[in-house]
């Protein structure tokens, strides 16, 4: 019997897991968050999604994010990716509860006051509006399209019952942040529209994830075009991954031609089960319809 799209990825996923419950990039290799948190939601459900859950609580630190590996002291991004596995496990404890605070707690520095004031003084080009509060990779940087869209993913999949006008606020203004930085070419860059005053070009990749977090966006809708004409010129898996996965959540069918290869890089085949038809995309879906 031949295997669906997404049944090759999934029992690559299952073949894949380490011991202690995690995954590496590739397979065989030390457990990360990132691979290990995509590889268990695109696994939802099953046993090994479970064990993973289990690696993954023992990896948050005491105030409430996220660390990237067992053995890596330091606060992550990925603590979005957590929390959003939380909620879909549907655990709001107090762990989780900590998770959400310290994302609301976490801006990229550009937004601090001291920039702030040196760009309302003409002393700094920010090339972007520093009103706006964004997420960064890490604690003390710049905040950038990917962890900005995967935490106003985990943002907007609160329930209301716990949403208060902080987390509305932050959301708000991420979503405008997200826009703020869009390029003049309709798609996004890593993390801004303009360097040294010159328009950068958009990259597939953080096209398709700014529409992952900004998904139901009106003002975002306009590049859904650039994003379709994007996925069917890039040769990058990761970036066709994401495509599939943004055109779904934006009620775009995608193209069978986004379909690649099976590939030995645990990240990429995660995304590509979660895009598949009856991946779990549906997870990563905010709004009404989430």
């Amino acid at each position: 019997m031949v295997e669906s799209y997404l049944e090759v990825r999934l029992h690559a996923l299952r073949r894949a897991q380490n011991p202690d419950g995690g995954w590496g990039y590739f397979p065989g290799k030390q457990s990360w968050i990132e691979p290990t948190a995509w590889a268990a939601l695109a696994l939802h459900g099953d046993p090994e999604a479970d064990r993973a859950w289990t690696l993954l609580k023992s990896w948050q630190n005491a105030k409430g994010s996220w660390r990237p590996a067992q053995d890596v002291q330091q606060e992550s991004w990925a603590t979005a990716l957590c929390v959003n596995l939380a909620t879909i496990r549907g655990e709001f404890d107090e762990p989780w509860r900590k998770g959400v605070a310290w994302l609301l707690g976490s801006a990229g520095v550009e937004s601090s006051w001291v920039n702030r004031a040196a760009s309302h003084l003409g002393l700094l080009n920010a090339e972007r509006d520093l009103s706006l509060k964004a997420w960064p990779w890490n604690t003390g940087t710049s905040s950038w399209v990917e962890p900005t869209a995967h935490t106003l993913v985990a943002l907007k999949r609160v329930p209301a019952k716990f949403a208060n006008s902080d987390l509305r606020d932050r959301v708000k203004m991420g979503e405008k942040q997200l826009l703020d930085v869009r390029c003049s070419d309709g798609g996004w860059n890593y993390g801004s529209r303009a360097a040294v005053s010159v328009d950068l070009y958009s990259f597939p990749e953080t096209t398709a994830l700014a529409l992952v977090g900004l998904q139901g966006n009106a003002d975002a809708a306009k590049s859904m075009e650039v994003a379709e004409r994007m996925a069917n010129a890039t040769k990058s898996p990761l970036a066709r991954a994401w495509m599939r996965v943004a055109m779904r959540l934006n009620g775009v069918e995608p193209p069978a031609s986004l379909q690649d290869l099976p590939s030995d890089d645990v990240l990429i085949t995660a995304i590509e089960a979660l895009g598949a038809e009856g991946g779990h995309y549906k997870f990563l879906k905010t709004g009404e319809n989430a």
